[in-house]
C-alpha cells in the first residue's frame, strides 16, 4: 500500500513539523477538533485541499455510472411486426406468444442482455430482476465488510480498494456468457461500489475545517450527478453496438483513476489523529496549509504543547450493545435510508422497463439533470435548513408523487412530471440524509455508520427491481403504490432523530455523551 502522505511538500516548514516529537496521548486532553482546527484556522480552503476534494469526489462519477448502467444494458428493447398483413401481431401483442418470424427487435439483438439472452419471455420475476438486485446485494455485503473497515484501516485505503474492485469486475462483465455469470460479476461490482460513497463523503469532509465540512461533503453528489448524466450520452452513441461496449467505456477510465488516486490522494488527517498517528497527520496538515504557513506559524508552534486525545478502541458492535440510544438512532436512520432508496432506484428502473418513459435516453437524461439542482439546493441550504423537517417533507413528497405517477398513466406528460418530481425529492433527501448521518455520529465510527445507512439505501435498490418486475405488464400500478407508501412511512421516521443543525460533531461516544446531559434518543 502506498504511503498515506503522497507527494508531500519538501518545504522547510513542513519538514520541521514532520520531525516534531509529540506528547504522549492521554484521556484528559483536548478534543480532536480543538487539536486540528488551529491548523485550518481562518485560512479557508487551500489549493491542496481543493485538489484533494476534487480527486476524491471523482470516485463518485464512476460509482454513479455503474449504479445506473443497467437502465440501458438491461433495458427491454422495442420491437416491431415483420409481416404487414398479419392481424395477430400489433403493438399490444405479447411477443412471447408470437412466432419468431412474426416480429423482430428494432435494434441489434446484442444491444441489451434482455434480447441477447431471451430474458423477455421468462416466467420468473426474480430472474428478470436478478441482475439489478444482485448488484445491490453486493452493495449490502460490501458495505458491511469494506464500510466497517474504513474506521480501522483508513478512508483512503477502503476507497481505493472499493473503486478498483468495482472497476475490474465491470471489465469482466463485458465478457459474460450468460445471465448467471453476469449477475455474479454485478454482485462483485456492487461489493466494491459499496465502499465508495461513504468513503468519499467522510474523506472530503475530514480534509477541511469544520466550517466548510457541510458544503465540501456535497461534492461527491455533484460528481455523481455528472456520472449519471454522462450515461445517456454514452448509451446513445453506442446504441447500435453491444451492451458490452458501454461497460468497457465506463470501467476502463475508472481503473486509470484508481492509479491516480493511489498516488495523489492523502489519508484523512482526522482519522490519523484519532488513531494516534500524529506524525503522519501533521505532515498532511502542513501540506494542506503550506500556502498559509507564515500566517499560521503561531498556531503550529502552539501545537507542540497540545495533547492529542486517545483513540477509542471500542468497536461499532460493542457500542451498539452498550448504548441503546445509539442503536435507536442508527436503526431510525437505516429505516429512512431504506425508504428513500426504494424510490431513488425504483424510478430509474421504471424507465428501463418502459413503465413511464416517452424516450429512454431523454427521460434518463432528465432524471440525471434533476440531481444537479438537488445537489445545488443541499449545497446552498445545508448550513441553513433543519435536517429533520426537511427530510420529512421530501420523503412524503417523494412517496406521494411516486404513487400518483402510475395512476396518471393515461397522461404521459403529467406522468413524467410526477416521476421527475418524485425522483428529485428522492435525490435531495438522499444527499441530505447522508450528511445528516455524518453529523449524528462521532469521528471514531463515522465511516461505519454512514456506510450502513448508505447500504440501507442500497437495500431499497434490491427490493425495487423485484417489486417493479413483479407487477409485470398486467399490474403496473400496485408496485408503485407499495413503493410510495413505504417511502413516505420510512422517511417520516427521521422526526424521532435529534436535530444536528448548528451542533459540532464529537470525536467519540464518550465526548458525545458529555456534550448532552442525557442521550439524545431513548429506546
Amino acid at each position: 500500500m502506498a504511503d498515506s502522505t503522497p507527494l508531500l511538500s519538501n518545504s522547510p516548514s513542513a519538514k520541521n513539523h514532520q520531525d516534531q516529537e509529540f506528547p504522549k496521548l492521554n484521556d484528559h486532553s483536548s478534543s480532536l477538533e480543538e487539536i486540528i482546527e488551529p491548523f485550518f484556522g481562518s485560512c479557508g480552503i487551500a489549493w491542496p485541499q481543493i485538489l484533494q476534494v476534487i480527486l476524491v469526489s471523482m470516485a463518485s462519477f464512476f460509482e454513479a455510472q455503474q449504479t445506473f448502467i443497467t437502465i440501458f444494458t438491461d433495458a427491454i428493447p422495442s420491437w416491431h411486426c415483420t409481416q404487414l398483413n398479419n392481424t395477430s401481431c400489433d403493438s399490444k401483442s405479447n411477443v412471447c406468444q408470437l412466432s419468431l418470424t412474426e416480429w423482430d427487435w428494432d435494434k441489434p439483438v446484442y444491444a441489451s442482455i434482455v434480447s441477447e439472452w431471451s430474458l423477455h419471455c421468462t416466467n420468473s420475476p426474480i430472474l428478470q430482476g436478478l441482475p439489478a438486485s444482485s448488484f445491490f446485494m453486493g452493495c449490502l455485503l460490501g458495505g458491511l465488510v469494506l464500510g466497517l473497515l474504513g474506521d480501522t484501516i483508513g478512508r483512503k485505503t477502503v476507497l481505493f480498494s472499493g473503486c478498483l474492485i468495482m472497476s475490474m469486475a465491470s471489465i469482466f462483465i463485458a465478457f459474460s456468457d450468460n445471465v448467471w455469470m453476469y449477475s455474479v460479476l454485478r454482485f462483485l461490482s456492487g461489493c466494491g461500489h459499496a465502499a465508495i460513497g461513504s468513503s468519499v463523503l467522510v474523506l472530503c469532509s475530514e480534509s477541511v475545517g469544520k466550517q466548510h465540512q457541510g458544503k465540501v461533503g456535497t461534492m461527491g453528489f455533484f460528481m455523481s450527478t455528472f456520472g449519471f448524466l454522462s450515461l445517456p450520452g454514452l448509451a446513445y452513441v453506442s446504441r447500435n453496438y453491444s451492451w458490452r461496449v458501454l461497460y468497457l467505456w465506463t470501467s476502463l477510465p475508472a481503473v486509470v483513476y484508481c492509479m491516480l488516486m493511489q498516488f495523489c490522494v492523502y489519508e484523512s488527517p482526522r482519522w490519523l489523529l484519532s488513531k494516534g498517528k500524529v506524525r503522519e497527520a501533521s505532515a498532511i496538515l502542513n501540506t494542506f496549509i503550506e500556502s498559509h504557513i507564515n500566517n499560521q506559524s503561531s498556531n503550529l508552534d502552539d501545537n507542540k504543547k497540545l495533547i492529542v486525545p486517545n483513540a477509542s478502541n471500542q468497536s461499532l458492535f460493542k457500542i451498539l450493545l452498550m448504548k441503546r440510544w445509539f442503536l435507536g438512532q442508527l436503526l431510525l436512520a437505516v429505516a429512512a435510508g431504506f425508504g428513500i432508496g426504494l424510490m431513488y432506484y425504483g424510478m430509474p428502473l421504471g424507465l428501463g422497463n418502459g413503465h413511464f418513459s416517452l424516450n429512454l435516453y431523454l427521460s434518463t437524461g432528465l432524471n440525471a439533470l434533476l440531481e444537479l439542482p438537488a445537489f445545488l439546493i443541499v449545497f446552498l441550504l445545508v448550513e441553513k435548513c433543519k435536517r429533520r423537517t426537511t427530510l420529512l417533507g421530501l420523503s412524503i413528497s417523494c412517496g406521494v408523487c411516486g404513487m400518483l405517477c402510475m395512476i396518471a398513466s393515461e397522461w404521459k406528460v403529467l406522468q413524467l412530471a410526477l416521476e421527475l418530481t418524485s425522483f428529485f425529492s428522492a435525490c435531495t433527501s438522499f444527499d441530505l440524509l447522508l450528511i445528516y448521518t455524518s453529523e449524528l455520529f462521532p469521528t471514531s465510527i463515522r465511516n461505519a455508520t454512514v456506510s450502513i445507512v448508505w447500504q440501507a439505501v442500497g437495500l431499497g435498490g434490491i427490493v425495487s427491481p423485484v417489486l417493479v418486475g413483479a407487477g409485470g405488464d398486467t399490474n403496473k400500478i400496485l408496485p408503485y403504490l407499495v413503493l410510495g407508501i413505504m417511502t413516505s412511512t420510512a422517511g417520516s421516521l427521521v422526526i424521532f432523530l435529534p436535530e444536528t443543525k448548528g451542533f459540532e460533531s464529537a470525536n467519540n461516544i464518550e465526548e458525545q455523551e458529555q456534550v448532552e446531559n442525557e442521550p439524545p434518543y431513548n429506546v
